[in-house]
């Protein structure tokens, strides 16, 4: 019984997501005559060309399958674990939801999956093409589909969001007993973690005692030690570390010295102390203890730590699986176990709704079919709906701190479907305060192609000790283990405002991606990278120049010059992360340029994730976790400091808004 109510529960989700309907018995065939066959089509999805497949009888739709695809996963293309299992909790994936809708409906007039409607479009006009082949006018497999509204529904917890953030929050609380429904508008969940660097800092001794600490490291800590404190907590915080800092010096040791206590002063500092140091430790003290949370829920990480892009020390943690998607299929096959957990696809949440007393109780969403429903929170809502990073009105509205210039035509890393700031837009609504929302960061590697954080070589999000930029004239022009604005404003004071990472075969990090099994982080090969020009590839540094369109004797002469200051020389920009030698080929540069990446403001919380009026008073019931929230990250965000806040203030609001009902 349990097993047909969950088979029920799925079916339904489908057909409100995808607009199907039961065909009535009385339809004719929508043509008839056609060829009987299998045809096959090709149409250009999000990523590359997608292939399909569909086998037609004389007057029906047989089957549509579709046989290639390189869609992001969870996106375009289907979300699967880490044993190649596929996923489909929450939504299907447009390669396998429109090819049933078209079979079931007998019908190319099916609805695209939101957040999808590249790929979803894509296998349309392919098999479209099919019944062209098969001598079949499309036009006359165009009837209307009737989609299934959404009702009222209820739960104990309401979460707004499907991203990392929100799923975190859904699991947490349903750890705690309660029930939880998520509220997502994109036809699948996964949010802008899907498409992120899958990079997480914590201090973790076992993995940094293999990493020795070099004389140039060391000077970072001493530099942040020898600072006047601005207040009593910077001060406090200081002399935590000072003590901990002078412990380590005294026992000799020579492996990475890393704290809570460090990385928590590292991270406020490097916001330029903008942001509120107790939700800053919140951030940083909890760290390892939501890796291990996440790693129990079934997380894996490599084995080996580095330093992520802008991360400023060595403790970042890399996903086994390719960008997000590791993050997320973890939290979906938790879900799909969890009977107490739903998740609402293809809803758009609009309104946050008040009890007389106040209290947040629920949410007024839409479906796809303009229907209006409620979600009935009986203990609160957490909001999860990320930053507004995709939404170039409201960035432009609050770039107000200076730091950049017009950010219009600017493009954005992240999803247009999901980082438009809708969240925070429900909760001014119900008298919530902002925090930091002039704070808006921008990441130097978007490709130039469309912005979008994807098609690079395995160490540019997770190897800044084995890279140099170079501009277009050869040269070098920024320290690489420097903060993210820092890097940001000396990218876009380039020649046409790119750069190139270059790599060579050197260093433990090396990656032959020359190896017809690699694959890029989003999933594309070698060879498709360098023929549509999103990597350089050369056995010599001369020849890499000549692609480059680079005088050879200035890159040579900028390579060396690099080499020198790892052997032990001083760097011209102030760069102290070295690990490897930039000598022997394969050489591969990869262009890159400057980015909208991460809102730091948002709504105000207080330490346990409840959101605050103007007073500074909690809203009854309302609840927030993710880059929603302002006030955690400060002017500038420490790469891999992302995904630790999904966990961390996810997990945290979870276990919050049950905690606050009991």
């Amino acid at each position: 019984m349990k097993k047909a109510m969950l088979l029920l529960t799925s079916f339904l989700m489908i057909c409100s997501m995808a607009g199907c309907s039961t065909p009535k018995q009385d339809e004719p065939a929508a043509a008839a005559g056609m060829k009987a066959g299998t045809y096959t089509a090709t149409s250009q999805g999000m990523n590359d060309v997608i292939e399909v497949s569909v086998e037609l009888s004389e007057d029906a739709i047989v089957s549509v399958k579709v046989t290639k695809d390189s869609e992001t996963p969870g996106i375009g293309g289907v979300l699967k674990n880490a044993a190649g299992t596929e996923l489909d909790e929450g939504g299907k994936a447009p390669t396998v939801l429109i090819p049933e809708e078209i079979v079931a409906n007998q019908s190319l007039a099916v609805d695209t999956v939101t957040g999808a409607t590249i790929t979803s479009a894509a296998v349309i006009n392919a098999v479209k093409d099919c019944l062209t082949q098969a001598g079949a006018d499309p036009a006359a497999w165009m009837k209307e589909t009737a989609a299934n509204a959404q009702q009222d529904q209820s739960a104990d917890v309401v979460v707004v969001g499907g991203g990392g953030a929100g799923l975190a929050a859904a699991i947490a609380a349903s750890q705690k007993g309660a029930n939880v429904i998520i509220v997502e508008k994109n036809g699948e969940v996964g949010g802008d973690t899907l498409v992120c660097g899958a990079i997480y800092n914590t201090p973790d001794e076992p993995l940094q005692s293999k990493v020795t600490m070099t004389d140039a490291v060391k000077t970072t800590i001493e530099k942040a030690l020898a600072e006047d404190p601005i207040d009593d907590a910077h001060a406090a915080l200081q002399k935590e570390v000072q003590a901990q800092w002078d412990e380590y010096k005294a026992s000799g040791r020579t492996d990475l010295f890393d704290t809570k206590e460090w990385y928590a002063l590292q991270t406020w500092i490097n916001g330029d102390k903008v942001g509120d140091l107790d939700l800053v430790k919140v951030l940083c003290y909890d760290s390892f203890e939501g890796l291990e949370w996440i790693e129990n829920l079934g997380m894996e990480f490599s084995d080996i730590i580095g330093q992520g892009a802008g991360s400023l020390w060595q403790r970042t943690h890399t996903s086994t699986m390719q960008m997000g998607t590791g993050f997320i299929s973890t939290y979906v096959e938790n879900i799909l176990k969890d009977d107490k957990i739903t998740v609402l696809t293809s809803s758009t949440a609009e309104k946050l709704v008040q009890d007389d007393s106040g209290k947040v109780s629920g949410v007024v969403c839409k479906d796809k079919t303009g229907n209006e429903f409620t979600v009935s929170a009986n203990m609160g809502v957490v909001l999860a709906t990320g930053g507004f990073a995709a939404n170039s009105k409201m960035v432009q509205e609050y770039n107000t701190s200076g730091k950049w210039n017009d950010l219009s035509k600017v493009m954005t890393t992240n999803r247009f479907s999901s980082s438009q700031g809708d969240g925070i837009s429900m909760a001014l609504e119900v008298g919530a305060s902002l925090t930091d929302m002039e704070q808006i960061q921008l990441l130097y590697l978007g490709n130039v192609k469309d912005g979008q954080l994807t098609k690079y070589p395995p160490r540019d999000v997770n190897g800044t000790d084995q890279i140099i930029f170079i501009n277009k004239e050869g040269k070098r022009f920024v320290r690489e283990d420097g903060r993210r604005d820092e890097i940001c404003l000396a990218v876009m004071a380039q020649t046409d405002s790119m750069f190139y990472m270059l790599e060579s075969g050197d260093g433990a990090g090396y990656v032959d991606i020359q190896d017809p099994n690699w694959r890029s982080a989003d999933g594309f090969t070698f060879d498709y990278l360098k023929e549509n020009g999103y990597i350089l590839v050369a056995d010599t540094l001369e020849d890499l120049a000549s692609q480059m369109g680079i005088d050879a004797a200035t890159l040579k002469a900028t390579v060396d010059s690099f080499n020198a200051a790892a052997d032990g020389g001083t760097d011209e920009f102030g760069r102290t992360l070295y690990s490897t030698k930039l000598e022997n080929g394969p050489w591969v540069a990869t262009a890159r340029q400057a980015c909208v990446h991460h809102t730091m403001g948002g709504v105000t919380i207080d330490t346990e994730t409840r959101v605050l009026d103007e007073a500074g008073q909690p809203i009854s019931g309302l609840y927030a976790a993710g880059e929603i929230t302002g006030g955690i990250h400060g002017a500038n965000r420490l790469g891999g400091n992302a995904v630790v806040d999904t966990v961390v203030f996810g997990k945290l609001a979870g276990e919050t808004v049950v905690a606050d009902a009991k």
